[in-house]
């Protein structure tokens, strides 16, 4: 069974899409980009601010779900220039700090929704 994850902690989606979604044991999430969720604006403070804003969107939506971190198995980073590559490597090692390391992809892209620098989606096991 499919179960949609909607939090009011996490911003909001602003396509057609949703949070996450729970189903057969596993969690995905949608991309989150640094979206502040109490503003419904992009944090300040680059891709280091960007990066760990993304981690604790998804941190709100695994919670949501009776989830944390050490839950996640893949992440796929999406980042505007892959030279913010060390970056984005050193708050994941802040994030995952004393538990595995999920597995990762990172790749760059052109573009991002509303000018984001970086986007994290997740998936998770229950």
């Amino acid at each position: 069974m499919r179960k949609i994850i909607d939090s009011s902690d996490a911003p909001s989606a602003i396509g057609t899409y949703n949070q996450g979604i729970e189903t057969d044991g596993l969690v995905f999430t949608s991309g989150q980009i640094g979206l502040d969720p109490s503003t419904g604006k992009m944090v300040d403070g680059g891709i280091d601010a960007q990066t760990i804003q993304s981690l604790q969107n998804i941190d709100v939506i695994l919670r949501a779900v009776h989830l944390d971190r050490a839950a996640i198995a893949k992440l796929t980073v999406f980042v505007k220039d892959l030279n913010d590559f060390p970056s984005v490597n050193k708050a994941f090692e802040n994030y995952f700090e004393g538990i595995e390391y999920p597995a990762r992809s990172t790749v760059e892209v052109s573009e991002l929704p509303l000018g984001a620098l970086v986007e994290i989606e997740c998936i998770a096991t229950k």
